[in-house]
């Protein structure tokens, strides 16, 4: 006997009793809360999903060991513990301190080279500001696109507002812009030219001599970024890691929850009728193979004496218990329409050959089964 049943029938019965008292109330309503808070923990968890899946798609797990150009192991990220990451901050802000001490030591030596510079018998035109007005230099900005002197620079070295320089190439740069101002404003032949020339000259020199210590600094001071750079990058992949096995655990324990509410549901639901059954074994039969197969599982889910062995499996449907009942009837809900979508769109009148064709293939004969068990009730499926 055919069982055909149509899909609305099957998903628009009602599943929860009306409350008759106000213990069901209650209980209705402490439901109600606890899928509010489910929806507002689940918000929480796709924002802190969103956060890792945002931090793994933008950075590249393979980091290059600028120290030696191999590949920074897993083993040195795994011990990367937040106990050892606060050593390293540690070891990271002395080194900066370290670091900062050598670079005014450089700037002292520098600060020499400068007093060695002003000291000298030429240095007059270039220790203050020109006086463009003074002097009626009128294309003198037109000229001189930054103009410098040797008291800018003092005020600059000295500057405690973050406006000083970082570091002595910076300072060189404006010393040579000093005497290269002058050249350029004035003729080769000109005093001024040639003073600026000369003194030029004498601060290459110096400068050489200081250079190495420059360069050697610099050298180091590349390594301890990289370093640096290497170390937050392990403690952000150290931060990520573990807010990723937070997330896991935050995830079974939402499942969990979920699966409590849902039995909760499922105990409140009233029982199924007769005809509700029937029709329940005809939608299935309508399912794809693959959804049999689910199906089955959720009968084997909420029964551990069931056990489907072979390629036939033989289900009594009134034997099964209320909450597999609509489990099963939940399902359909979600999976048939989309099932009857799929078919329709292959078009025509194939679809009955081609749910023939699928109903030849399915491994398990569940609606087989539930056919029979709606006969032994005597009655005619409904059409």
């Amino acid at each position: 006997m055919m069982m055909e049943a149509k899909t609305e029938s099957v998903l628009d019965a009602p599943v929860v009793a009306p409350p008759e008292t106000a213990r069901d109330m209650s209980q209705a309503e402490s439901l109600n809360r606890g899928v509010e808070e489910m929806f507002i923990k689940v918000d929480q968890l796709e924002q802190k999903f969103n956060e890792v899946e945002q931090f793994y798609s933008t950075s590249n797990t393979k980091h290059l060991d600028t120290r030696g150009g191999s590949l920074v192991k897993d083993k040195e990220r795994e011990k990367f513990s937040a106990s050892s990451f606060i050593k390293k901050q540690q070891d990271i802000a002395s080194r900066e301190a370290v670091a900062a001490q050598r670079m005014q030591e450089l700037m002292l030596q520098f600060g020499t080279i400068l007093h060695q510079l002003t000291q000298h018998q030429w240095a007059g035109p270039f220790l203050q500001p020109v006086d463009v007005v003074g002097l009626g230099l009128h294309d003198y900005y037109e000229v001189i696109e930054k103009p410098m002197d040797f008291s800018t620079i003092k005020c600059r070295m000295e500057a405690k507002d973050g406006t000083g320089y970082k570091n002595v190439r910076e300072v060189c740069a404006d010393v040579r812009l000093i005497f290269k101002n002058a050249m350029k404003y004035n003729k080769e032949r000109d005093d001024v030219h040639v003073m600026a020339r000369t003194l030029l000259d004498k601060f290459e020199t110096k400068w050489l001599q200081l250079l190495p210590k420059v360069d050697e600094e610099e050298e180091r001071r590349k390594e301890e970024e990289a370093d640096l750079q290497l170390d937050v990058q392990l403690a952000q992949e150290a931060s990520y890691a573990k807010m990723t096995r937070e997330l896991c655990f935050d995830l079974d324990e939402v499942d969990a929850q979920l699966e409590e509410l849902r039995d909760s549901v499922l105990q409140k639901c009233r029982k199924m009728t007769t005809e509700e059954k029937k029709r329940l074994g005809s939608a299935i039969t309508r399912l794809s193979p693959e959804d049999i197969n689910k199906a089955v599982d959720i009968i084997a889910q909420n029964d551990p004496t069931f056990h489907a062995a072979g390629e036939t499996v033989e289900v009594d449907i009134d034997a099964q218990s209320e909450s597999t009942l609509w489990k099963l009837k939940f399902f359909v809900k979600d999976t048939l329409p989309l099932h009857m979508k799929s078919s329709t769109s292959t078009g025509g009148n194939n679809n009955g050959d081609n749910n023939q064709n699928c109903n030849n293939k399915r491994k398990r004969d569940v609606p087989e089964s539930l056919a029979k068990t709606a006969q032994k009730k005597g009655k005619k499926p409904p059409n």
